[in-house]
């Protein structure tokens, strides 16, 4: 038997809700982490958006933030976080280290992108990317979050990450 399709108002009331009540778990960890907090303050803002800047732990969160270079050693503890975070829960990769491993791409202790580690939603380009770009992420997360199938996210299948930023 088929699934039946939820009332579009019904969709778009719960979607709506979701996409500005997004609690910021913040995975900082190197200087794109700077750029990160200068997002919060008050010349950007981003609780404008719907963002409250940090959640008192992952079981409160459901957007996380990687803002650094991630290692091959703090790679577990970032899938812990992860795991710890209630569904339907988002990441953003923030910063060309958390892309791709940025500069230190070569060295044999940098993880490889933290797509590696957890599925990631947004990419945010630069090295270190300005405020402004993250808020432009947020603000595509925030598109596929109101365009999303409810009972879709919740059964874990995943949706094609999108780009924040355009060359």
């Amino acid at each position: 038997m088929d699934q039946v399709e939820m009332p579009q108002p019904v969709k778009f009331i719960l979607n709506w809700g979701r996409k500005y009540s997004l609690w910021v778990m913040n995975f900082g960890l190197a200087c794109c982490a700077i750029e990160l907090i200068a997002t919060s303050t008050s010349k950007h803002d981003f609780m404008r958006l719907g963002v409250i800047p940090i959640a008192h732990g992952p079981r409160q969160a459901d957007l996380m933030v990687v803002a650094g270079t991630l290692t091959d050693k703090m790679a577990p503890a970032l899938k812990r976080v992860y795991d710890q975070m209630p569904d339907p829960k988002y990441v953003i990769s923030f910063g060309s280290c958390s892309n791709c491993g940025g500069p230190y791409w070569d060295s044999y202790s940098v993880t490889k992108g933290v797509d590696q580690i957890v599925p990631v939603d947004v990419y945010v380009p630069g090295c270190p990317p300005r405020p402004e770009a993250l808020l432009h992420g947020i603000i595509r997360l925030q598109e596929k979050i109101a365009g999303e199938d409810i009972r879709e996210k919740w059964s874990g299948k995943l949706t094609q990450p999108q780009p924040a930023a355009t060359s």
